[in-house]
């Protein structure tokens, strides 16, 4: 072997030493307790400490116990992943509001997701401010979010999966809220999750852009409320190109005859996208439902699988 071949293989396996020395550098998991048995006392600590711009997923385990932050998981911190240690008994927590001092719909999250492949497993996330108007609980902007076995808890506007640019998927958790608790403008898929309305109102408000081949998604889900109410809409139009599908969808009596509503006297309906497949239950009434509305064909539902969903400007399907 000449002299340049050596220093070729030489430079090399010296490159692979670096690449191994600062993959040791940078923990893939952290755990968070109270109590301080672990690597932090605040999950917006363990978020700080992840690599800016992580390749491998890192893993954040907490403890469980009542987190009382205002968290944000910034664009340059990928591939975070909040594992919770009990569902119900680790909460992320906080009570801004549209109204306080300093505060709008856009900034009164408790969770902010800026970064992208971001993942949420076994925790509740919850904005505690009450019947106060807007108050989000989870504002997702990253793309390729997945949020698993989750409790998301709040009143209006309760979830707000924002931007037109992010992916999510949502797979057996529980969200409640009172009026438009699910909106903005995202591609989401929520999948065998139970939707709680606890008003009589509006269960989405989309925003999707004209651009979007798909908006929210319900694919086998469940539709219940508190005893009592029986005048809750599916959804109506936040802009004029909204887009909602519901599919296989059980939907108990506190969902209107109609289904749908328009957004107060504008015409935004009239070039949404409102369509059923397979409703069922007191509340799936596709005979009784506006007629700007739509049910879907056997051929026509093929379309919403989680690849064509997802697919966008690149390939994803979400790992459950």
């Amino acid at each position: 072997m000449d002299t340049s071949k050596k220093l070729i293989v030489f430079l090399m396996l010296l490159g692979s030493c670096f690449r191994t020395i600062a993959q040791d550098t940078f923990p893939t998991s952290f755990t968070v307790s109270k109590d301080g048995s672990g690597d932090f006392e605040t999950i917006q600590a363990a978020i700080n400490a992840v690599r800016d711009f992580s390749e491998p997923v890192v893993t954040i385990h907490i403890k469980k116990g009542v987190y009382h932050e205002k968290l944000v998981v910034p664009s340059w911190k990928t591939k975070v992943f909040l594992l919770g240690e009990d569902k119900a008994q680790t909460v992320i927590s906080n009570g801004d509001y549209s109204g306080k001092a300093g505060f709008n719909t856009y900034n009164s999250y408790t969770l902010l997701v800026q970064g992208n492949d971001f993942r949420a497993e076994n925790l509740s996330i919850e904005n505690t401010a009450g019947l106060v108007g807007q108050a989000v609980a989870l504002h997702g902007e990253g793309d390729r979010m997945v949020v698993k076995n989750c409790r998301i808890l709040g009143n209006q506007d309760t979830l707000f999966p924002a931007v037109d640019t992010s992916r999510q998927y949502y797979v057996d958790c529980y969200i409640e809220g009172t009026t438009d608790f699910i909106f903005g403008a995202a591609t989401v898929v929520f999948e065998r999750c139970q939707i709680y309305s606890k008003k009589n109102s509006y269960i989405t408000a989309a925003s999707t852009s004209p651009a979007q081949a798909y908006g929210f998604v319900f694919i086998d889900c469940k539709l219940t409320a508190e005893p009592g109410l029986a005048k809750v809409y599916l959804g109506r139009p936040w802009r004029p190109y909204a887009n909602i599908v519901f599919i296989n969808t059980e939907m108990d009596s506190h969902i209107l005859p109609a289904g749908w509503s328009a957004w107060n006297k504008n015409d935004n309906h009239k070039t949404s996208f409102y369509a059923e497949y397979g409703s069922k239950g007191p509340g799936g009434s596709p005979l009784a439902r506006i007629p700007w509305s739509k049910q879907l064909s056997k051929k026509e539902v093929k379309a919403y699988t989680l690849i064509k969903i997802f697919s966008g400007k690149s390939l994803w399907k979400p790992e459950q």
